[in-house]
């Protein structure tokens, strides 16, 4: 999948999620409206705030809080008397809403977290699974230029490059370049690569073995496209195994 698509659909989610975190909520209170005599509070409360935490695991620590906000809104509205206003008049109420607003404030962070850290969890485990394969190439003795051109697409795909290439030479003027431990910089600058993103200027990966530079890797990035420090990590041990590839095979044709 492109950067471009990448970024459109992770737009499209993320207005989505706004959407549902303020509509839905609301709407659950209102559509429990005509049961409010039948139905306590509390178990309306409770159903608003399994519904947060639902949120949550779809969405961002932002929309679960919109969430929550607007769970609170619709209790306060269709579920405290006087019904249809933010008024509350029982302290009973008053007092519901708020456990509730609070409630589905700390779930919606919570479920937030847990889903943040399975996704972490999975992609670190994929992109070892990256470095997997290109070194059993290695191990295997496949031919030097394919294990440079594998390193190059998984980077690409990796980083969500324009384009990647090897280059056996280093530049004249030295520009960004990823050091050995996930930082990217630029001279004496360090880059925010997990904020402002991968620079529009070519980024170099060096290709080493044993200490001894090899080539480098030319990566041309999406303006703006964001990486961890765990993706540059990987990018590192991916350039290594080609650094193995060659110092035992000699430079691709």
């Amino acid at each position: 999948m492109s950067a471009s698509l990448r970024d459109l659909l992770d737009r499209a989610h993320n207005v989505i999620a706004v959407v549902a975190a303020l509509a839905a909520p609301f709407g659950l209170a209102a559509a429990l409206a005509p049961v409010r005599r039948s139905v306590p509070s509390a178990s309306v409360a409770l159903l608003l705030a399994v519904l947060v935490s639902l949120l949550a695991t779809v969405g961002t620590r932002a929309t679960a809080a919109l969430a929550a906000v607007s769970a609170g809104l619709g209790f306060d509205l269709f579920h405290t008397v006087p019904y249809g206003s933010l008024a509350i008049t029982r302290a009973q109420d008053a007092q519901s809403t708020v456990l509730l607003l609070a409630v589905s404030l700390i779930v919606g962070q919570l479920a937030f977290r847990n889903r943040r850290h399975r996704f972490v969890a999975s992609e670190t485990s994929y992109d070892l699974g990256r470095v997997h394969a290109v070194a059993e190439m290695v191990a295997s003795g496949e031919p030097v230029d394919q294990v440079v051109a594998a390193v190059a697409d998984e980077l690409t795909d990796l980083l969500g490059l324009r384009s990647c290439r090897f280059d056996p030479e280093f530049a004249e003027r030295p520009g960004p370049f990823i050091e050995r431990h996930g930082a990217l910089t630029w001279g004496a600058l360090r880059w925010g690569f997990d904020t402002t993103g991968l620079p529009s200027h070519d980024v170099s990966l060096v290709v080493q073995h044993q200490g001894r530079p090899l080539g480098r890797y030319v990566l041309v990035a999406v303006p703006g496209a964001r990486v961890t420090a765990d993706q540059l990590v990987a990018a590192v041990a991916l350039a290594n195994q080609a650094g193995a590839a060659i110092a035992a095979q000699g430079l691709p044709a």
